[in-house]
């Protein structure tokens, strides 16, 4: 169950242990956030009780984020997604980040690693409303140095979030294949400022 402690506001949020009962809840919640407590509750096996302070808690440490409507892009009239990535000039962030923010286009944005700096997510009606955002919006910013923008073709999977017990153990095959493996930081490094 998530930790019902409240980490003090001046040191960093600790991440709440979530057990496999807390797992599956959120598994029920991502295919229908609208199931009421009882639903849940009697789906796995539990009390109505139970499944609601689980999600209150939960809701309380920032595991969830809110509950909202999903929405089919293309029937609202926005059939065009793209995938923007951009190149910032060293020094920049700040600006950029806070102007990323404000553009109400942008559906996601993250800060990536490799050729490119940041990669957005933007949807528009048509071809021209991608070129007016890339070319009249983001281009011009003076913290911008390169822009590359990609229409996407088809999304083949949208999910709204991932579980750890989503993904497979893949520990033999990456082995097997000599793939270099990610190292957690030391543990005197976990604190330093990112």
């Amino acid at each position: 169950m998530v930790s019902e402690s409240r980490p003090n506001s001046s040191m960093p949020r600790e991440k709440p242990r979530l057990d496999s009962v807390d797992l599956k809840i959120l598994a029920e919640l991502r295919s229908n956030g609208r199931i009421s407590m009882s639903a849940l509750a009697q789906r796995l096996g539990l009390s109505r009780a139970g499944v609601y302070n689980r999600v209150d808690a939960m809701t309380r440490e920032g595991v969830i984020t809110g509950f909202s409507a999903r929405v089919e892009p293309r029937l609202v009239g926005l059939d065009i997604c793209a995938l923007i990535f951009v190149t910032v000039h060293p020094q920049s962030w700040e600006p950029f980040r806070e102007a990323i923010q404000a553009m109400p286009d942008v559906e996601y944005c993250s800060v990536t690693t490799g050729e490119h700096d940041a990669m957005l997510l933007v949807r528009a009606e048509d071809v021209g409303g991608v070129h007016e955002f890339v070319t009249g919006i983001v281009a011009v910013r003076p913290e911008v140095k390169a822009v590359v923008s990609v229409v996407v073709l088809d999304e083949v999977v949208r999910k709204p979030y991932l579980l750890p017990s989503d993904i497979p153990d893949r520990t033999d095959q990456a082995a097997r294949l000599g793939m270099t493996r990610w190292t957690r930081p030391a543990a005197d490094r976990e604190s330093l400022p990112r």
